[in-house]
């Protein structure tokens, strides 16, 4: 489930023709926090963190954390 959380956000991000650097600041996240989220580095990210990251997707928490 770890690394789904980070191809989520991906998957997501792409979608919308996000960069990493644009939902970094979007979602008021560090880039560097964002780019270890998204290769599965950070594997348990805060909640406040997939919140913001949620929200600047337009999505809900749950969307990221699916298997």
């Amino acid at each position: 489930m770890a690394t789904s959380i980070g191809n989520n956000i991906k998957r997501l991000r792409t979608k919308i023709n996000l960069t990493q650097d644009e939902l970094a600041r979007k979602a008021d996240v560090k880039y560097t926090t964002l780019t270890k989220i998204e290769s599965g580095i950070v594997k348990r990210p805060s909640v406040q963190i997939i919140a913001q990251i949620a929200k600047s997707l337009s999505v809900s928490i749950e969307d990221i954390l699916k298997d």
